[in-house]
């Protein structure tokens, strides 16, 4: 199958299934002299892997990942790095009963009809433990944004309808409860609505939202290589996100133009700035200099213990009940994810905004030349 390549300079292309042996990357495009080892991997990979709540499914892996190529002596070599997690955990027994049957949500249906076959273990290729490859990547390319002082990180707007209050808003509290949420107390009444949740045998969505802070004016093009355009692209292939939206978003349908317009000024450092950012921090598919800030959309997790009506691939309409492991919410685990691929995107549309400029193509041709 095609598609599981993303970017134009700096490249990913995850592989692997949800019960296969393994999952794994390969990331392309890295300048050698990165500063690289396996920790800082992991660190990113911690924040997804299951087993750390309730909340979360209770399938036991470590997802502790190797790197095999591209990194010596603790630093990138310019060329192709790989990583690997192998799958230690797999129940595919649990998934028997779908090897016929379509799950309600599930890529199931869509899968068998245009292949003509499917991996119905835990969703296969389909399945969300995919992502592994993408934090893996994302943690490379977030290490890329540090030293170039920009600065990426997401956390759950609201969990069902629980939301958090921007009042309240602390940082620092994103990584103190399970919720992955900046409002302890927004965090405390999404862990009893899941609770709810939980003993209704059913589950939720949210929203996570993600902050870029420090960008350079000018990442992204002006056509079909917009900088919003691949950002929601990128979150959007994320298989639970639904919706996508950038600055005031939707909300800008019901605006008009001398509010939703940001007006510029002359800070006190003598540089234009906005006096608002209604934008989002993108402005003609370029960032702006502001912050860029998106939404995604997280449906709930569609598999649940509550019996829902389906039908086979014999054409047959039956009840099921869907055994195994699952998140009854997918938005925590999902946040990291979110933060990676943002981070994917930017660094790719950063490398390739270098040559845009004759100066700048002068400015690294000569220093390569000293």
């Amino acid at each position: 199958m095609s598609g599981s390549v993303t970017g134009n300079i700096f490249t990913v292309s995850t592989w692997g299934e949800s019960h296969g042996k393994a999952l794994g990357v390969v990331v392309d495009g890295c300048p050698a002299g990165l500063p690289l080892e396996e920790s800082d991997i992991q660190e990113m990979l911690d924040r997804r892997k299951p087993g750390q709540s309730k909340f979360t499914t209770a399938r036991k892996e470590g997802d502790e990942v190797q790197i095999l190529s591209g990194v010596f002596e603790g630093k990138t070599t310019g060329t192709p790095i790989s990583m690997l997690v192998w799958n230690k955990d797999q129940r595919s027994k649990d998934y028997g009963q779908i090897a016929y049957s379509y799950r309600p949500g599930h890529a199931d249906f869509t899968f068998e009809q245009k292949y003509g076959f499917r991996d119905y273990r835990g969703g296969g290729r389909s399945s969300g433990r995919e992502t592994v490859g993408r934090v893996a990547a994302g943690a490379v390319a977030i290490k890329i944004l540090k030293e170039l002082g920009i600065e990426i990180y997401a956390y759950a707007k609201s969990i069902g309808p629980i939301s958090i209050d921007y009042t309240r808003f602390d940082k620092n509290e994103i990584s103190n409860n399970k919720m992955y949420m900046p409002d302890a107390e927004a965090a405390g009444k999404a862990e009893e609505y899941l609770h709810q949740k939980i003993q209704e045998q059913d589950s939720s969505g949210g929203v996570i939202e993600c902050v870029i802070k420090n960008m350079p004016v000018g990442v992204g093009n002006t056509v079909f290589d917009k900088l919003d355009a691949n950002l929601a692209k990128a979150i959007m292939s994320i298989g639970a996100v639904k919706g996508f939206e950038i600055g005031d978003g939707f909300a800008a349908a019901e605006s008009v133009g001398s509010v939703n317009n940001d007006s510029f000024y002359i800070n006190e450092e003598g540089n234009i700035s906005k006096k608002t950012n209604h934008a989002g921090g993108i402005l003609g598919g370029m960032s702006d200099g502001s912050d860029i800030i998106f939404r995604a959309a997280v449906k709930p997790t569609p598999s649940i213990s509550r019996e829902q009506q389906t039908v086979t691939n014999r054409g047959e309409e039956i009840n099921m009940v869907i055994h195994g492991r699952h998140d009854p919410i997918i938005v925590p685990r999902a946040v990291v994810v979110v933060e990676s691929m943002a981070a994917i995107t930017i660094v790719d549309l950063l490398f390739s905004g270098m040559s845009a400029r004759m100066d700048s193509v002068k400015k690294i041709y000569e220093k390569t030349q000293q």
